[in-house]
């Protein structure tokens, strides 16, 4: 029912509750019940395709009695301490990272927070900084020829380097063949555009901005060296 993305998502799912900003239809909350990993949900859902497609799903499954699906922007769908975990999957970094600034209040119980960033996991990072959540796992996976990376964060601080608000402290840590294969691209079309635009008077700014990017991938990441 689900894929290998939310399947390594689920692996990080603990407590008895969850609530998934953004569930589409429901898959996760759903497969997460069906496992027995957790006893109750909340499918929190903004569009009103997905809300409607939602509701259908866990009626069809029979599970209107443990899972709430509820239409509403961000965590406004939860109360504060009502669930033990929060997911929020397949949104940029930048968006993710709203959401949870947004709803900082319905953060302070502490939930386990699992965010899958499509793109620019740097703001999630940077974000959970912010909030006071620490980051204790990461993983990238490849799925139908992209690469997501996932973050788990608990409450705690953490101060972390330049290097790792871009690629994650574990990840980097790691540097796995998907790090490698998502790294390296970027990498690459960073060194083209600086020769594209460096003898170019008016891009002299850009070309700096570029450089320090470059010089961090060379501080920080195999390949580069």
């Amino acid at each position: 029912m689900i894929g290998s993305r939310l399947k390594r998502v689920a692996a990080y799912v603990e407590g008895n509750s969850l609530a998934d900003i953004g569930s589409d239809h429901a898959y996760l909350p759903i497969y997460l019940i069906n496992e027995g990993i957790i006893q109750s949900a909340v499918a929190g859902e903004i569009v009103d395709g997905p809300y409607q497609a939602a509701v259908k799903n866990v009626q069809n499954h029979q599970l209107t009695s443990v899972i709430s699906v509820r239409k509403g922007s961000g965590l406004e769908v939860i109360d504060d301490g009502e669930v033990d975990c929060i997911t929020i999957c397949g949104m940029g970094g930048p968006l993710i990272g709203e959401i949870l600034l947004a709803g900082q209040s319905k953060l302070a119980s502490g939930p386990r927070l699992i965010l899958q960033s499509n793109i620019h996991a740097a703001a999630v990072r940077t974000a959970l900084q912010r909030l006071q959540y620490k980051i204790t796992a990461e993983d990238i996976i490849k799925d139908k020829k992209h690469i997501y990376e996932v973050i788990v964060a608990e409450k705690g601080n953490m101060n972390l380097t330049a290097a790792e608000i871009k690629f994650g402290p574990f990840l980097l840590k790691e540097q796995n063949e998907y790090f490698n294969e998502k790294w390296l691209k970027e990498y690459k079309h960073l060194q083209h555009i600086l020769e594209t635009i460096q003898h170019k008077a008016d891009q002299t700014d850009k070309a700096k901005e570029i450089e320090q990017q470059l010089k961090l991938y060379r501080e920080a990441v195999h390949f580069a060296n």
